[in-house]
């Protein structure tokens, strides 16, 4: 049976990447903060207020062994805040699945960094290359790609632990679900992968939707996502809606709004087992 997942705070990149892979057979609601861009699913209230590093974070997550290195063959900005890298890897072997997040080793840098993948297996297969979205901080990994990176650049990427992808398809008893993406941000140019996401609501009509959310707009919204943007936060109105025994939410955000969000779905009776969040802060 087909079910319902609402994703709060789910990773655009992840949505991009695996389209008909990696979601489930629930339906899916996504409610986004634009903010950290890996992925670390964790079902678990955050206690510690201490910053940990990555490794230590995911210290319980699964990994391969091996460390494959990479070159820096195109770097853009997204927004103002977040670059894209495009790595082309050297081992041609090297293989990851939608929903992977990789360890990131840098030179002369001791801090691991920890990113997620926001290109298709389907590009690293044709061309060898596969992309990182970056989001710009003071942490050691994300401050070298936004001050020092440069092309040519040489670094190593690890691949950590991965959702499932499964495909709907026949024999198999899959039937994919649907999703709605809830997706805050200060304003219309730190929504990331807007474009994309447009293309993969006209690609799966009825199957993924997103609402826009913009707290500080200040220009004009293009006429293209008018439609699908609301000024103001994410609300407890626009949550309730959704609530169902057959629905999943996924939460992505720092670690106010996580715990925000769970706390209003925790209010709307929705089961702590359905909800999942990134713990990566």
């Amino acid at each position: 049976m087909a079910h319902a997942a609402i994703y709060v705070g789910f990773t655009v990149s992840q949505l991009l990447r695996g389209a008909g892979r990696i979601f489930p057979t629930h339906s899916s609601l996504v409610v986004l903060r634009h903010s950290a861009f890996c992925s670390c699913t964790v079902n678990s209230t955050i206690k510690s207020k201490r910053k940990m590093d990555h490794l230590e974070r995911t210290a319980n997550n699964f990994r391969h062994e091996v460390i494959s290195q990479a070159k820096v063959c195109g770097i853009t900005n997204e927004s103002e805040t977040v670059k894209r890298l495009r790595l082309a890897m050297a081992n041609k072997d090297f293989t990851f699945k939608a929903g992977q997040w990789v360890d990131f080793f840098i030179p002369g840098v001791s801090v691991v960094g920890g990113f997620s993948i926001c290109s298709s297996p389907g590009l690293l297969e044709r061309e060898g290359i596969l992309e990182l979205a970056v989001k710009h901080t003071l942490h050691p990994p994300a401050h070298w790609v936004h001050t020092e990176c440069t092309l040519d650049s040489e670094v190593a990427l690890r691949v950590g632990a991965d959702l499932h992808g499964y495909q709907e398809g026949k024999g198999n008893g899959y039937k994919m679900g649907t999703v709605k993406l809830y997706y805050s941000a200060k304003n219309t140019s730190e929504l990331l992968f807007k474009k994309n996401i447009l293309g993969l609501m006209n690609a799966f009509p009825g199957k993924i939707t997103c609402h826009f959310h913009v707290t500080q707009q200040r220009s004009h919204i293009c006429k293209e996502l008018q439609p699908h943007v609301t000024e103001g936060r994410i609300s407890a109105k626009d949550l309730e809606k959704h609530v169902s025994k057959d629905t999943l939410w996924y939460i992505c955000g720092p670690p106010p709004m996580i715990e925000s969000v769970s706390k209003l779905l925790s209010n709307m009776g929705v089961p702590r087992n359905c909800v999942f969040f990134e713990k990566w802060w």
